[in-house]
């Protein structure tokens, strides 16, 4: 078969074969038996995950003949849709086909099974088009009887058009094995088919854009967030396709206590869609299994209502023949009808029951009745006497699959147990859990998982027992077992959160009159585990402490010494003052220290993956464990771009400082670096490895010998490079520039480069490009919103992709090409089929926009990176976020003092607005609003307005006093304009604004609208400044120009040239003509230039620091300037004499912004390090150090074992310290 990583299986054609064995009566064995291969071989045809040989094809079409299952008349057009679905390699001989036509004659086969289904013919043609989405559903291998009711349920939905059915029933009656096969009788009836379980549903929304997903994830943006929107599309949707939904274990979203099928509160939702679903008219089916009737569907039942329901009983006395039969049970045929009706026909209690008769009574019946050792009563009493007949590694391996809520392999249960275990005793505990029915094998070879009703039952159990137990402080489950798992999956670490480690606090607060008093108790009983030794501990602190953060939503001053800390999730959560001293952690975390994630990329082997953040930090981590591997600061501004070499040796980056840097995966050690005059954008390894490219806003992509950074060739470009790859084979190189336009360039060591073909369709700029692993097509991501698919050969386009609501930046391939990822703006990843030409599924989670996505080797993951500041890992076969990593970090872009010089403002990369006391009296005060990085801030010069601009379309005004947003302001004229930079006019009537692509924008504060507006702008303006008198404006350009424009009109006046690189940093000398720029990128080293902005002359330049000059700033008489770098140095200089008299080491990192004082005294500097230090302006003395608190500050690890010294680095960049150990 075709390798499909991204879906192991081929639904529609699994989906097919099952339904023709169905058809002809046979199980997976007699089918088997009949063409000569293993029953294993069979079920794998069933479930897509392989195709048959030609000969056993042509066997089980001469069968399927034989068993009248093809449709009379049609029988040779579903035999040839039937071979086509098959992919098989060699057309069907036809000759042969009509000759087994002509010689087989219709005949009833012998019967093999001793239930035969009479299965409707399969509908002709056999049709391979249906959307399938029925991974979640459980495997039904062995299903007894029912035949009755398959059909009466099979003439619901075929001939009455049934739009709700619920199957009834006690639980392991079979509801679940009854809905799954009749799933698969009707499949080829319906275009969608969805199989969803509620037992771990969250909520409605969870729900609704899971069924969206697979329906029309097209529409999910413009549908909209409200659950009433989406529950009219579904129903709209519903009423114009044939769809059908089974919704299993509905009762897991009822009220506890009486049957009354009521809806709990938080499901809501659910209850109106099933209403909505039963009064409109559709032509789609939704079936449900549950143990209760719901509610809000009685008032529409009735026996010849589009809504009917079937309560199960007992199963038929042959049919549990059958089933005790298969397990190996005997007896007369009295003792098998006594031992049927004490379990009331209820066939998952038969098969755990007769896994006893086997095991203790050699399968005999009678010893079995006469020992008394059955149960009368439901399921629950027989669950229970079975959990105590189970040895303690028994219950312990069942407690333990129970937590870990999805199919899971020996090794997965081997890494969580407090005590090593040798494999082969877990071995025979899980198979003897298996003999038992009380657990199943999952999809994915060598994993199991409870049985439903098991797993709800032994759910149930745990919590009562750990309940027992914290109330006794007598700990045993607490210590063996945990109730959240910080190394689960994303999705089964929030279950585990939502239905064992909330229903155990509730139980608890439900004992005692205050919160405050259940904090106090569980504070207690983690205080006499810190007295036990360390292998006493096991899970208990961890539990504990992961009950206190459920209740309290952080864990801020607490002690935390000397507890053993195992696989706890401490990422997100806020510990500041908390002593951890002494303890020890283990598989436990924490959050990271990173801010926005710009680039992505994971090495050939899948060892490791490797990102970059907006301070020009790499972060690489170790994929097998997920920890940190090393970090360092390679650049000293936002790196674009990263990859690792081919032999993963190495890792090349490019940054906006305007370099390219090669270093060491081992240890970050720089190998070579080399520039660009402007922005460094983008980087990509020729397949061999021999070669780098690098491409910049200079309009130059310039290839390098990748071992020795010897430059090769320049190669000129009309607009900044803004996207670069290499095609697989070596033979082409691919850039995007900012226009839009794509270039395709021919490779060749022997030939100089040209230009292949210039692809323009898009209309605004390309930021993603990727060949595909055959090097036949090219995938570009625009900011117009679409990805568009090249064909190479001939330069056309082959596809474009419309799906996103925002702008597109990144486009990945699957390894084996048939899937493609695209990530935008709109927070989302979309996978598209590419054998299929159509979208396959929609991943959300991301808060923000994409920046980074790769493919696991394997194709079974994909990793992705976003401005949100975390990393996710996704199980593409299920499309479930599996790990998220979470940064923080919170660098300051720009600060600004209120006029009297009481409070200051910062910007941050975190999208929040702070304000400050500045005698660091009051908490920071924190303002919301912006949803992405905030670039500038301004404070009005009567104090009533705040302004600040968002690395978007978007300047926000506030009011200070209260905090309110009161004003959005726009670039009504070009909505994908960014904003940068922001000053406010001397008068305070007046609001600057720099921008990427309209120059600089005003507006009158009184009225919010555009004083005027420039057309579009050559290059990008970051910084702008009001002259002291309000006449004039300043704006510092990209392209190494300050331009002045008159305030009124804004035309330009002057152009000062000549600068080295980008304008970073603007201000004029209060007293004069003077202006200040700095200035400075790539090959060329920083500057200050001091202009006489009159005469349009150079007064002076100098340098100084070690890095980029990001900052100036004069004091008041304007004879002394201090300039702050990328070193994250304070310079104080003479301007008469330019010489630094006085250097002061103000920041971890970049210093971003300087500000002085109303007053004159005191100057302000904002870093990447999120901090505000106050100076005295002329002596240069630290007053004061102002921050937000981050999450681990003031966190005590002294003394603290099992974290790497990596580890703990990063948790000293979030505040913790280390003080003497207790």
């Amino acid at each position: 078969m075709k390798s499909a990583n991204y879906r192991d299986q081929d639904y529609a054609f699994g989906q097919i074969m099952l339904t023709l064995r169905t058809a002809a009566g046979l199980t997976q064995a007699d089918l088997a038996k009949a063409i000569g291969v293993s029953r294993r071989t069979v079920g794998s045809w069933e479930t897509g995950s392989k195709y048959p040989k030609p000969s056993h094809l042509k066997s089980f079409i001469t069968l399927g003949i034989e068993h009248r299952t093809f449709s009379p008349g049609s029988e040779a057009d579903e035999i040839k849709a039937l071979w086509k679905a098959s992919n098989q390699k060699t057309l069907l001989d036809e000759h042969w086909l009509a000759d087994v036509l002509y010689q087989r004659q219709p005949a009833v086969a012998a019967q093999l099974a001793p239930h035969r289904h009479e299965i409707a013919p399969v509908l002709a043609p056999v049709n391979v088009g249906p959307v399938l989405d029925w991974n979640d559903a459980p495997r039904a291998p062995n299903f007894y009887g029912r035949d009755w009711e398959l059909k009466l349920l099979r003439g619901w939905i075929i001939e009455d058009g049934c739009r709700v059915i619920s199957l009834l029933g006690l639980g392991g009656i079979g509801k679940s094995s009854l809905a799954v096969n009749l799933m698969h009788q009707v499949a080829n009836r319906f275009e969608i088919i969805i199989w969803r379980s509620l037992q771990d549903i969250p909520d409605c929304d969870t729900l609704l854009d899971s069924l969206l997903q697979v329906i029309a994830p097209q529409m999910l943006g413009e549908v909209g967030t409200s659950m009433e929107r989406r529950q009219s599309f579904l129903v709209g949707y519903m009423r114009t396709n044939r769809v059908l939904i089974v919704l299993d274990n509905v009762e897991s979203v009822f009220e506890e206590g009486e049957s009354t099928g009521r809806i709990r509160p938080g499901y809501e939702g659910i209850g109106r869609f099933l209403r909505q679903i039963a009064e409109t008219e559709h032509h789609s089916c939704v079936m449900l299994t549950s143990r209760e009737k719901p509610d809000v569907l009685v008032p529409h039942e009735g026996s010849h209502a589009p809504v009917r329901a079937l309560r199960l009983s007992r199963l038929d006395a042959s049919a549990c023949d059958w089933l005790l039969s298969g397990k190996g049970v005997v007896g007369s045929t009295a003792d098998r009808t006594r031992l049927i009706d004490a379990y009331a026909g209820n066939p998952l209690a038969l098969k755990i029951v007769a896994q006893t008769i086997v095991e203790l009574f050699d399968g005999e019946i009678m010893p079995f009745l006469e020992h008394g050792e059955f149960i009368f009563g439901g399921v629950r009493e027989l669950l229970g006497a079975q959990f105590d007949r189970l040895s303690a590694m028994e219950q312990m391996v069942l407690l333990w699959l129970t937590i870990l809520r999805e199919p899971v392999t020996l090794d997965q249960m081997l890494r969580a147990l407090v005590v090593p275990m040798p494999r082969m005793r877990l071995l025979e505990a899980v198979e003897s859990l298996h003999r038992r029915s009380l657990i199943e094998r999952g999809v994915h070879q060598g994993s199991f998982t409870p049985q439903s009703v098991v797993l709800e039952y032994v759910t149930a159990r745990l919590i009562e027992e750990m309940v027992t137990e914290l109330r006794s402080g007598q700990f045993k489950r607490l210590v063996e077992h945990v109730i959240v798992l910080a190394q689960a999956r994303e999705y089964v670490r929030q279950n585990q959160e939502r239905l064992i480690a909330s229903p155990i606090l509730n139980l608890l607060l439900s004992e005692f009159s205050r919160q405050t008093e259940v904090e106090s108790y569980l504070l207690a009983l983690l205080a006499k585990v810190a007295d036990w030794p360390d292998d006493a501990q096991g899970y208990a602190a961890a539990n504990l402490v992961t009950l206190l953060r459920l209740l309290r939503g952080d864990l801020r001053g607490l002690d935390l010494s000397k507890l053993v800390l195992r696989g706890v999730h401490l990422q997100g959560v806020d510990m500041q003052d908390v002593n951890l001293s002494g303890a020890l952690i283990q598989d436990t975390v924490f959050s990271e220290t990173f801010d926005i994630v710009t680039a992505l990329d994971m090495r050939s082997d899948g060892m490791y993956w490797a990102a970059s953040s907006r301070r020009g930090e790499i972060r690489i981590w170790e994929v097998s464990s997920q920890t940190l591997h090393l970090m360092w600061q390679a650049h000293t501004d936002m790196i674009w771009s990263l990859a690792f070499s081919p032999d993963g040796q190495s890792l090349a980056t490019a940054s906006w400082d305007g370099s390219v840097k090669v270093s060491d995966v081992t240890s970050g050690t720089l190998l070579w670096s080399g520039w660009h005059t402007g922005h460094g954008n983008r980087v990509a390894y020729s397949p061999e490895g021999a070669t780098l490219a690098s491409g910049g806003n200079d309009a130059f992509v310039r290839l390098w010998n990748a071992r020795t950074g010897a430059p090769l060739q320049t190669i000129a470009h009309p607009d900044a490079i803004t996207a670069l790859a290499w095609s697989h084979d070596g033979r082409y190189m691919a850039t995007g520039d900012l226009k839009g336009c794509v270039r395709v360039w021919s490779m060749h060591e022997t030939e100089p480069v040209v230009c292949r073909l210039t692809l323009d369709d898009h209309t605004n700029c390309v930021e993603g490009l990727a060949f595909s692993p055959d090097s036949r097509f090219l995938a570009s991501a625009s900011w117009d919103r679409t990805v568009k698919l090249w064909d190479i050969a001939n330069g056309k386009l082959h596809e474009t992709l419309t799906a996103h609501s925002d702008r597109a930046f990144r486009v990945a391939w699957s390894p084996d090409g048939h899937l493609l990822a695209t990530g935008s703006r709109d927070q989302t990843i979309w996978l598209w089929d590419m054998e299929q030409a159509s979208y396959w599924a929609v991943l959300r989670g991301h808060t923000s926009a994409i920046s980074g996505m790769v493919f696991t080797p394997d194709g079974t993951e994909l990793v992705s990176g976003s401005e949100d500041g975390t990393l996710r890992v996704w199980d593409i076969a299920n499309r479930h976020c599996s790990r998220v990593i979470q940064g923080y970090a919170a660098s300051l872009y720009d600060v600004d003092w209120s006029p009297d010089n009481t409070h200051l403002v910062s910007s941050s990369t975190d999208y929040l607005v702070t304000i400050y006391a500045v005698n660091g009296e009051t908490p920071p005060r924190v303002l919301r609003g912006h949803t992405g990085v905030v670039f500038g801030v301004g404070w009005s010069a009567d104090g009533k307005w705040l302004a600040s601009s968002e690395w978007d379309n978007a300047v926000r005004l506030w009011d200070p006093a209260t905090g309110t947003g009161h004003h959005v302001l726009l670039d009504p004229d070009d909505p994908d304009n960014y904003f940068y930079g922001l000053t406010m006019s001397p008068d305070g009537r007046r609001l600057a604004g720099g921008t990427y692509r309209r120059g600089v924008l005003v507006w009158d504060l009184a009225t919010q609208r555009q004083s005027w507006s420039g057309d579009e702008f050559p290059t990008w303006i970051r910084r702008v400044a009001w002259h002291p008198d309000g006449t004039r404006l300043a704006g510092g350009g990209d392209d190494a120009t300050v331009y002045i424009f008159d305030a009124a009109s804004g035309a330009i006046g002057q152009r000062l040239t000549r600068h080295h690189g980008v304008i970073t940093s603007l201000t004029w000398n209060p007293s004069d003509e003077h202006l200040l720029a700095s200035s400075g990128r790539g090959i060329h080293e920083s500057e200050v230039v001091v202009w006489d902005a009159q005469r349009g002359e150079r007064v002076a330049s100098f340098g100084g620091h070690a890095g980029t000059i990001n900052t100036v700033a004069w004091n008041q008489s304007g004879d002394m300037l201090v300039t702050g770098g990328g070193d994250g140095t304070l310079r104080w200089w003479n301007l008469e004499s330019l010489a630094c008299v006085r250097v002061r080491q103000g920041h971890e990192g970049t210093v971003q912004a300087l500000r002085r004082s109303p007053d004159g005294t005191m100057l302000a500097s904002a870093g990447d390090d999120g901090a505000i230090v106050l100076w005295d302006l002329y002596s240069g003395d630290l007053l004061q150090r102002l921050r937000r608190d981050r999450p681990y500050e003031r966190l005590n690890i002294g003394g603290i074992r099992g974290l790497t010294e990596i580890q703990k680095e990063a948790l000293y960049k979030l505040g913790a310290i280390e003080a003497d150990s207790i």
